[in-house]
């Protein structure tokens, strides 16, 4: 087992969950960038009230030398009163999380934060580089609102910001070099490789229209059930969890009910690629609002790398997409664009190759290979040159930003 390109340097991963569960974007990237570095994925605290409880088994994580998972133990609980308890507690398990790394020969340390909350850790511990990652509006308001000054502080102070949207970037990107624009990805390879057919889905009849991915309160519940309705020969698959329904449950749940509607609830990261590709159309069925416009939806370049027709609600960074997939906005534009993906034009040889190309550039290795780039440069010239004349770094690309 290879040991990372520059093991002296080691990342302390401050998340907003623990590991397991649907893979979000700091998934793909922290477990890319053990390929470069020591990274740890450091778990949050459990409240001191559950700290007793019997810990649930959490998901497996890839066997490379350069990954490890930090849980704090149940005698370093997150506590809020009295605030100096707090402090002390969250200090120790950083240093805690940060041991990890210096145990296995980590010189320098790098910050690497993804949720603004978390921007408190810089106080907690000497590092050499800080790295805020931002992947999601985290008002998740429907209306938009000034950046939070907790955030306004963190984007101030990090040494590197990394952006996944271009409406993000236009909102929050810092004027100098320290930010960039790094869009989520795919696992290319895993995509576009031909799988079975799951057995589950092989049971429901085509045409199916689907949707992979988290079910939450985003999606358009009220354009599903019209769609479902008008077209009762297609078949609507849901494939995802959906704990974050909010006040969209009883929509989801009305949805449920009718004859061509199935939800198969989560998959592991593992299966998703061979639902996705034996579906007839994919969909990225939003709202349209101040929350969504910001989104960069993880399952863009995944619906694109297994070449399936895609149809999408017209928020930013589908538009930017539009040469590739179909944009609608009422029911009936919706119907039409659905009919128009179902048509065998919409997947010849040439179609599904364009799809692919969009993709491609967007595969997690290349991406994760720039942030790791970027993170080198921050260190300074020597770690750069280290990297640079690894024989395994391949330089990335640049994806460019639609800005």
């Amino acid at each position: 087992m290879s040991v990372p390109l520059l093991p002296d340097v080691g990342i302390l991963g401050l998340v907003p969950e623990r590991w397991g569960g649907p893979w979000m974007p700091r998934h793909h990237v922290m477990t890319r960038l053990a390929r470069y570095f020591h990274v740890v994925w450091m778990d949050p605290a459990r409240e001191w009230r559950k700290s007793w409880r019997a810990e649930q088994g959490t998901a497996a994580f890839p066997a490379a030398s350069g990954f490890h998972h930090y849980q704090p133990p149940s005698w370093l609980p997150r506590v809020y009163r009295p605030l100096f308890l707090a402090e002390a507690t969250a200090r120790a398990r950083v240093r805690q999380a940060a041991a990890t790394l210096a145990a296995r020969g980590c010189r320098r340390l790098v910050l690497y934060v993804w949720r603004p909350e978390l921007g408190d850790t810089l106080d907690y511990m000497p590092h050499d580089l800080s790295c805020y990652h931002i992947d999601d509006e985290y008002s998740f308001s429907d209306a938009e609102l000034p950046i939070d000054p907790t955030e306004a502080a963190l984007l101030a102070r990090a040494d590197q910001v990394i952006i996944h949207s271009p409406a993000l970037l236009e909102k929050k990107g810092t004027r100098d070099h320290r930010t960039a624009f790094v869009p989520n990805g795919v696992d290319y390879a895993a995509y576009a490789l031909e799988r079975p057919e799951p057995d589950d889905l092989r049971v429901i009849p085509h045409p199916r229209i689907g949707y992979v991915g988290l079910i939450k309160q985003q999606l358009d519940f009220v354009l599903l059930h019209a769609l479902a309705e008008r077209h009762p020969a297609w078949h609507f698959v849901f494939v995802g969890p959906d704990w974050s329904l909010g006040d969209q449950a009883a929509l989801r749940a009305s949805l449920a009910q009718r004859s061509n509607v199935t939800f198969l609830g989560g998959r592991p990261v593992e299966a998703l690629p061979a639902y996705t590709q034996h579906l007839d159309v994919c969909l990225m069925c939003y709202q349209v609002n101040d929350y969504t416009k910001f989104i960069y939806p993880l399952k863009l370049h995944e619906y694109l790398a297994a070449g399936r027709p895609v149809v999408g609600a017209p928020i930013r960074t589908l538009r930017d997409f539009a040469h590739v997939l179909e944009i609608a906005e009422t029911p009936t534009e919706w119907s039409a664009a659905i009919a128009r993906s179902l048509a065998p034009a919409a997947s010849t040889p040439e179609r599904i190759a364009a799809r692919r190309a969009a993709a491609r550039p967007h595969d997690w290795d290349r991406l994760v290979a720039t942030i790791a780039r970027l993170l080198a440069d921050k260190l300074g010239p020597p770690y750069a040159a280290r990297l640079a004349a690894s024989d395994s770094f391949e330089p990335a690309r640049a994806v460019p930003c639609p800005v």
